[in-house]
């Protein structure tokens, strides 16, 4: 399997998430408003180690096994800080998750991380379909989502951090997504 490589959008460095990223990753991502959204298998109240012990024992060994590419989220303008994290995973029903720090939420920054590891996800990795699912309450990630070009196929409900929600699945076809970008 070839390495995860650097992805540049308008204002973004997409970098490959390494070890190294521990302490910027801990720092950035134990907010409630960047987990309350996630998984109820994100612990919270985030532990100390919580991103070391993600980094070390789940994404890195899946981004070796070729089933998970991550990319740390960078803005060009201050490389050395990491701002939040988009990964893909091959997963039925479950092929892209993000966050981003509070501080940078709403400038568009993760519609341009989105676009760059979907086309990655579609041109690089030839994959036939993306399914993105995400808690209904998330408004600002269903519009991603939307405005991407993705369809509502099926809603259930889940555990997230912040309690049991109805959980939306998206979907956008190989086709789709290069028919319009």
């Amino acid at each position: 399997m070839e390495d995860t490589p650097t992805l540049y959008t308008e204002r973004l460095i997409l970098r490959p998430l390494e070890l190294a990223d521990a302490d910027a990753v801990q720092q950035q991502f134990a907010h409630w408003e960047v987990v309350r959204y996630l998984n109820a298998a994100v612990p919270w109240p985030y532990p100390d180690d919580g991103a070391l012990s993600y980094l070390r024992d789940v994404a890195l060994p899946a981004i070796s096994a070729g089933k998970e590419w991550h990319w740390s989220i960078r803005l060009k303008s201050a490389p050395e800080q990491l701002i939040g994290n988009i990964s893909l995973m091959d997963q039925p029903d479950n092929n892209r998750g993000f966050w981003l720090a509070p501080a940078s939420q709403g400038q568009g920054l993760m519609t341009e991380a989105c676009a760059a590891v979907t086309d990655y996800w579609f041109k690089s990795l030839d994959r036939p379909l993306m399914r993105v699912p995400k808690a209904a309450p998330n408004i600002g990630s269903r519009k991603l989502s939307e405005r991407a070009g993705m369809r509502l196929i099926r809603s259930d409900e889940d555990d997230f951090v912040s309690g049991r929600f109805p959980r939306d699945l998206w979907e956008i076809t190989r086709e789709e997504w290069l028919q319009n970008h």
